[in-house]
C-alpha cells in the first residue's frame, strides 16, 4: 500500500477541508496509508514535507494556489519524484481549474484515488519555484494584499475590489527582458509569465500546453510612468479576450524557456499569487518538473495535455 501525506490549511476556503476531514481521510485510507498534518503558520507546509516527505509516495495538499506553490517548492527541494494530489479550497483555484480537478473537496479526493499522473512543467525564478504564474504591475498586488477576512466574506470579488482601488495609482514597470534571440526594454503596465489556462479566474490561455517546456511571456505596454487609461484598457481587453486568438495591439507575447528580467528593486514580484520579493531575476522552465494527479484524459482537452504525459 502506497503511503500518502495529507497536509491542509484548516482556514482556507472558510474551513471547507476541516469540515470534511473525516470523510477525506476515510476515502484516502481505502487506497493509501495516510498521515495527516495541519499547517499552523507560513512556511509550515515546507517543514512538514521536509520532515515526512521522503517516506511518502503521494503528497496531498488542501488549500489555494499559494498552498500549491509551497508544495511545489517543498517537493522540488526533496530531490525525489513524488505525486502531488490537490484538494482545492482557495479563493480562485486557478491551477485546479486548468487541470480539470474538481473544486468540490470530496470529488477532488476521489480524483486522487482514481486519477492519473500528469508530468506538469514548473519554473524557477532565482531560488524559488512556481507552477503557473509570475507577474508584476497592474492588479498583481491584489492576490496577496487582500485580507483573509475580505476573502472569506466576498471570495474572488474581494480581489477585484482591491484592484479597482489601486488601478489609477499603479506605477509602470520599467524592465529589460533578455533572451536567446534578442531583448525587449521599456515601460509596461503589466508583466505576465504564465503556464496555465487560467489566471485570476480568467481563461487567459485556453490553448496552453502545460508540459511543453515553454512559458508565455506577456508584456502590456504603458506610455507613462503611472499607468493611464489606455494601458488599463489593454490589460482589460487582454483578460477578456485571452492570448490564444493572436496579436493584441500594445501587447507583446513570446514563448520562451530561459531568460533574464532586469528591473529596479521597487518592483514587487508576485509568484503563484504570493509576494516573493522584488527586483531582477533569472527565469528558467523545468520541463515536466512535477507529477500531479489529474482526472481521466477524457475530461481534459487533448490540445492542452498530450496523451504521452498521462501515466
Amino acid at each position: 500500500m502506497e503511503k500518502c501525506l495529507l497536509i491542509y490549511n484548516a482556514y482556507s476556503g472558510r474551513g471547507k477541508i476541516a469540515k470534511k476531514e473525516k470523510k477525506i481521510i476515510k476515502l484516502l485510507s481505502q487506497k493509501f496509508q495516510t498521515t495527516v498534518c495541519k499547517t499552523e503558520y507560513a512556511g509550515h507546509l515546507g517543514e512538514i514535507v521536509s520532515q515526512y516527505g521522503h517516506e511518502n509516495n503521494i503528497i496531498v495538499v488542501g488549500g489555494g494556489d499559494g498552498t500549491i506553490n509551497e508544495a511545489v517548492n517543498a517537493i522540488a527541494k526533496l530531490g525525489e519524484r513524488k505525486k502531488l494530489g490537490i484538494i482545492p479550497s482557495g479563493t480562485v483555484n486557478d491551477v485546479a481549474h486548468s487541470l480539470k480537478i474538481p473544486i468540490n473537496v470530496i470529488k477532488a479526493t476521489k480524483n486522487i484515488i482514481k486519477g492519473q499522473t500528469f508530468a506538469h512543467d514548473i519554473f524557477k525564478m532565482n531560488d524559488r519555484f512556481g507552477i503557473y504564474v509570475c507577474c508584476a504591475g497592474l492588479f498583481t498586488e491584489s492576490s496577496y494584499a487582500t485580507s483573509q477576512s475580505q476573502k472569506k466574506k466576498l471570495g474572488a470579488l474581494a480581489y477585484a475590489l482591491h484592484g479597482v482601488k489601486k488601478v489609477f495609482s499603479t506605477k509602470a514597470v520599467n524592465l529589460k527582458l533578455t533572451y536567446e534571440n534578442g531583448e525587449i526594454e521599456g515601460k509596461f503596465a503589466l508583466m505576465l509569465l504564465i503556464n496555465s489556462r487560467r489566471v485570476a479566474g480568467f481563461k487567459l490561455n485556453k490553448k496552453a500546453i502545460l508540459n511543453d517546456g515553454f512559458i508565455d511571456v506577456v508584456l502590456v505596454k504603458s506610455e507613462n510612468d503611472i499607468v493611464k487609461f489606455g494601458a488599463i484598457k489593454r490589460v482589460a481587453f487582454l483578460f477578456l479576450r485571452g492570448i490564444s486568438k493572436g496579436k493584441i495591439k500594445g501587447v507583446t507575447i513570446l514563448k520562451l524557456s530561459n531568460f533574464k528580467v532586469e528591473t529596479c528593486d521597487e518592483v514587487v514580484i508576485n509568484l503563484d499569487g504570493e509576494k516573493i520579493g522584488a527586483g531582477s531575476f533569472e527565469f528558467s522552465v523545468v520541463k515536466e518538473g512535477i507529477d500531479i494527479i489529474v482526472p481521466s484524459i477524457t475530461k481534459l482537452r487533448k490540445n492542452m495535455i498530450p496523451k504521452t504525459s498521462i501515466k
